[in-house]
């Protein structure tokens, strides 16, 4: 059984409204016989599990899908064992892998997007779904169990990638911080996702969905751009 993946950069792009840029893409994502999706909001806990169901919520029954919250659920394991689809919000990539682990939650959804269930996240839903989250934007407020992440793609990921330099700052850009991973862990890639696009997995074929370019970092490489509606299954 295939893997199906949407992996969202970012919740907005630009000015637009929250998940708006994104609602074509997880309409085209998601079956149509798909009408429930269990969404995990442990990444946006600062605004509260019920508020940001209901933030995720307002957009998706736009395009006929009904969220609901993980944190309902008495059992979480089994309600990753029945849902139909899996989304992860966006929010504190720390937070929301400590809590899939204290939930014990990596292995059921491991298996269930191994059987074929559609897995979509953004931002931290999107980082989470790499090898590890080494290559988030985050501050580190909580300390999960491990940084090894749900491992769907055998690569790094870094959403919201940016080359904006903020004038008069004098810090690491974001390339200069992942060639530094790459430079410590010479055998992986990292994939920068520009605002607005989404890496999606369908058939074993990877594709950067949207209109900007990525970048694929790996060490004793040069920078190698990604177009965007090309197959980049070479990074599987």
């Amino acid at each position: 059984m295939s893997k199906n993946l949407l992996l969202l950069s970012s919740s907005r792009e630009g000015q637009t409204g929250y998940l708006e840029h994104a609602l074509p893409m997880i309409d085209s994502f998601l079956d149509s016989k798909i009408k429930k999706v269990l969404f995990i909001p442990y990444a946006g806990f600062a605004m509260g599990y019920d508020a940001y169901e209901e933030k995720v919520n307002q957009p998706f029954q736009t395009i006929g899908k009904e969220v609901v919250s993980i944190h309902r659920f008495d059992d979480p394991v089994k309600a990753v064992q029945e849902a139909e689809a899996v989304a992860i919000g966006g929010g504190n990539t720390f937070h929301l892998l400590k809590e899939l682990y204290d939930n014990e939650l990596l292995d059921a959804i491991r298996q269930r997007v191994a059987e074929g269930m559609p897995y979509m996240g953004w931002s931290a839903g999107s980082n989470v779904a790499g090898l590890t989250i080494c290559t988030t934007n985050d501050m580190p407020i909580v300390e999960p169990r491990s940084f090894k992440a749900l491992a769907l793609v055998n690569f790094q990921i870094n959403p919201h990638y940016t080359d904006y330099q903020p004038p008069n700052h004098n810090g690491e850009t974001r390339a200069e911080r992942l060639f530094e991973y790459v430079r410590a862990n010479p055998h992986r890639y990292v994939v920068g996702t520009r605002e607005g696009t989404a890496l999606q997995l369908n058939d074993n074929r990877l594709t950067l969905v949207g209109n900007k370019p990525g970048l694929v970092f790996r060490d004793g490489e040069k920078t190698r751009p990604i177009k965007c509606n090309t197959d980049i299954s070479w990074l599987l």
